[in-house]
């Protein structure tokens, strides 16, 4: 039986799994296909990893999780399917890396005045295998953990670096329409990320964007809790797509393939963009 995880991350991003690392797990989880959706880049798919991809035998799926804001709110957009050398894809995201590094700066100064001692030598420490890496508040996090600040990475969130935190900074600009353009615009298929755990206001009206469809099938929700974005991509006609979220040893009680979408709903998907 086909199946296809469409929601996990590497150590481009915030996962602990290099992108050769997650082809072999999903092989061994018995995938067909996959997608990583690292945050605001797609420096995973190297003309490497689509021959690794190739041999081993699993169906990759070019994909990507931009951040957004919508009022106060963070949104995660999903792009699937999108040509990895558009030129709208590729500025967009070094605009959102370039914004990023602004970000952590100032968080960086917050935490100083704290007497939280975390550089961007200590972040830049943490790029893998010489990939670009998207840097944000896990990393921190990680860091000021390491260093003894704090005794875990909820802490660390929960007292300096969450919304209602000291240390926090609003981040990107972007707006989820800004999100959907460029993927529209690199020929792709714009989702809305983990639509449950948005709020219910801020969520009536993201439904009224020119998505091509909403992640129903995530992690490890129950099949109760799925019904209901499920019967929304029905009534919009909808992509309804899927996935686990893995971190890897990052959130250690999800699985790879614990969530996932079929043939069909993957073909959907790479229409413009078969690998």
């Amino acid at each position: 039986m086909f199946r296809a995880d469409l929601h996990c991350h590497s150590v481009c991003s915030d996962g602990s799994d290099t992108p050769l690392q997650l082809l072999e797990l999903a092989k061994k989880s018995g995938l067909s296909g996959l997608s990583i959706t690292d945050h605001d880049t797609i420096e995973a798919y190297s003309p490497e990893l689509m021959e690794s991809a190739r041999e081993i035998g699993i169906r990759l799926l070019p994909g990507v999780e931009l951040s957004t804001e919508f009022g106060k709110n963070t949104i995660h957009i999903l792009g699937y399917g999108f040509d990895l050398q558009s030129s709208h894809m590729n500025y967009f995201l070094e605009e959102m890396q370039q914004r990023r590094n602004i970000r952590n700066r100032e968080i960086l100064k917050k935490l100083k005045e704290k007497n939280i001692i975390v550089t961007e030598i200590e972040l830049a420490a943490l790029v893998t295998f010489g990939m670009k890496k998207t840097i944000g508040r896990p990393h921190i996090a990680q860091i000021m953990l390491k260093k003894g600040y704090v005794k875990s990475i909820q802490e660390t969130f929960l007292s300096y670096l969450s919304e209602d935190s000291p240390c926090y900074v609003p981040g990107f600009k972007f707006t989820p329409l800004d999100a959907i353009q460029v993927i529209h615009d690199a020929k792709g298929k714009a989702i809305l990320a983990h639509p449950h755990y948005i709020q219910k206001g801020v969520l009536n009206s993201l439904l009224a964007l020119p998505f091509d469809g909403i992640e129903c099938y995530y992690s490890n929700l129950l099949e109760y809790q799925e019904r209901p974005w499920v019967k929304i991509a029905k009534d919009k006609n909808w992509i309804a797509t899927g996935g686990s979220d893995y971190h890897g040893q990052f959130k250690p009680q999800i699985n790879l393939g614990c969530s996932w979408v079929d043939e069909t709903t993957f073909n959907q998907l790479s229409q413009s963009n078969k690998i």
